[in-house]
Formats: C-alpha cells, sequence, structure tokens
C-alpha cells in the first residue's frame, strides 16, 4: 500500500511538473517583446506588442526633452526653452490621441510617466542649471534637485491615484505647468547679462514650483470644461485673439500665463481657506 501511495505521488509530481512546462512554453515570448493582459468581455487575454502612435508621440515629448538638456548644454537656451514648450504639447497629444483610437495600454502609461520625468522634470532643471544655478555652487544643484526631486514626487503620487480622484482639480502644481515656469523664465530672460536680481529670480521660480508640486495645493485642471458642446461665436475669436496675443511675444505671454496659474493655487488657498476633504488630484 505504500508503495502504491508513492507512485501515485511521483505521477502526481511529474504531471504537475508537465503542466508547470506547458505554462512556462504558454507564456513564452520572443526576446525583448511586451506582453500585456487585457479584459475582453471579462474574460483575461494575453496581447503581445505595443501601439505605435501614441507611443511614437511619448517618443517625440521624450526627444524633445533630452533636446532641450543637449541645448542648454551648449548654451543655446532659447531653443532649451521652446523644447521643453514642444514637449508639453506632444504630451498633451499622446494620452488623447490613445483615448481616441482606443489604444491605451499599460506599457503607454508607464512609458509617458517616464518620458514625463525627463521632460518636466531633468529637463527645466538642468536648462535653469546650466543657465543661472551652476555660478551658486552646492546652492545652485541643491535648487535644481529640489526642483527634480519635485517632478518625481509629483509623478510618482499621481499614478497611486489614477481613476480614485476628482478631476477637477489637481493636487499640486502639474509637472508640466512647472516645466512651463522654468522654461517661460529662462525664454524671457535668456538674453539678459547675470545679475543677482535674476539669479534670486531663478531659486524662486525653481525651488518654489519643487516645493508646489509635493504640496497639497488645490489647482484647477479644466478637464471639466466641454470642449465637444456648442458654443456661442464669439468664443472661436477669443481663441483666434489668444494666439494673436501669444503670437506677439510668445516667450512673456506664456511664462506670464503659467506664472499666473502657480500662483492662482496660494491664492485661491488663502482666500478660500482650508480646501475641502473631497477634493484630490487629477492629471
Amino acid at each position: 500500500m505504500t508503495d502504491e501511495r508513492k507512485n501515485a505521488e511521483t505521477d502526481a509530481q511529474h504531471v504537475s511538473s508537465e503542466q508547470k512546462h506547458e505554462q512556462v512554453s504558454e507564456y513564452e515570448v520572443e526576446a525583448g517583446e511586451v506582453v500585456e493582459e487585457e479584459l475582453v468581455e471579462g474574460a483575461p487575454v494575453r496581447r503581445k506588442g505595443i501601439y505605435l502612435l501614441p507611443n511614437a508621440l511619448t517618443t517625440a515629448s521624450l526627444f524633445s526633452g533630452f533636446y532641450a538638456i543637449v541645448s542648454a548644454a551648449n548654451g543655446m537656451f532659447d531653443n532649451a526653452a521652446i523644447a521643453i514648450f514642444v514637449s508639453m504639447i506632444l504630451d498633451g497629444l499622446d494620452g488623447r490621441v490613445a483615448r481616441m483610437t482606443n489604444t491605451q495600454s499599460k506599457f503607454g502609461e508607464e512609458y509617458d510617466s517616464l518620458a514625463d520625468m525627463v521632460a518636466f522634470g531633468v529637463a527645466p532643471g538642468l536648462v535653469a542649471f546650466f543657465w543661472s544655478l551652476n555660478g551658486l555652487g552646492k546652492v545652485g544643484w541643491a535648487i535644481t534637485f529640489i526642483y527634480v526631486a519635485g517632478a518625481a514626487l509629483r509623478l510618482a503620487r499621481f499614478n497611486t491615484q489614477i481613476g480614485s480622484v476628482d478631476k477637477k482639480f489637481f493636487v499640486g502644481l502639474a509637472s508640466p505647468a512647472a516645466a512651463a515656469c522654468v522654461a517661460g523664465l529662462v525664454w524671457c530672460f535668456h538674453e539678459f547679462e547675470p545679475s543677482s536680481w535674476l539669479t534670486l529670480l531663478t531659486i524662486i521660480v525653481v525651488g518654489g514650483t519643487g516645493v508646489m508640486m509635493v504640496s497639497n495645493i488645490l489647482y484647477r485642471s479644466f478637464k471639466d470644461l466641454d470642449m465637444r458642446g456648442r458654443v456661442p461665436f464669439a468664443a472661436i475669436l477669443l481663441v483666434v485673439l489668444i494666439f494673436v496675443v501669444i503670437a506677439l511675444d510668445p516667450a512673456t505671454v506664456l511664462f506670464t500665463g503659467f506664472l499666473l496659474y502657480a500662483l492662482s493655487g496660494p491664492v485661491r488657498a488663502l482666500f478660500r481657506g482650508k480646501p475641502k476633504r473631497g477634493a484630490e488630484e487629477s492629471a
């Protein structure tokens, strides 16, 4: 009886080993390939590969951020600032294109977050450092690190709150808006001679936006605006006027606009007191 039990256990282990081998073979993919599991009508389905269009836009955004770093290292600060704004446009497009074409994926979300860290975290910080803060020694790179770390923490906090927050508000300054403040500052004053007041302004903008990204201050996200509904004809005239004003002096207009937006959160908090507990972050 003991021998029969041992034989039965041996057979069971052999069958279990074969099943594991079959499972490994089933999930085995080509080296370097991406495999994601999606729910289709309630059943998990494994799909191989990535969606090209939204990830191509994310790659373009990443390239713009990288180009900004290279340009700043070579002293072309206006090009570096413009590259960051281009990256903002591309970052806004990739998610919308993915939703419009139903090509959202976990890979795309992770890739977008990493690209944002480069384009809106590392790039603006290094552009400001090469432009003005590198003359301050340890203080300069410390201010730069505050900004970069703030962007990283901001993105990590946002990623943990996706799908469980109020889309009407951001909690803390969004990293693209913070990047726009820094890039706008460099774009506006890149032709100015180095001076104490300009260095102080850079410290305030870079360090301040870094802190505001990880704050609990509420900012309007404007995601509750209905962009598909009908509007009065005068609305399109307002859009034309906005484009004309930006075209007259894009550096000054963009810097002023995003700086006012960055200040709107603290001002709103001061005038309205402590925000309600129900309001939380969105991206």
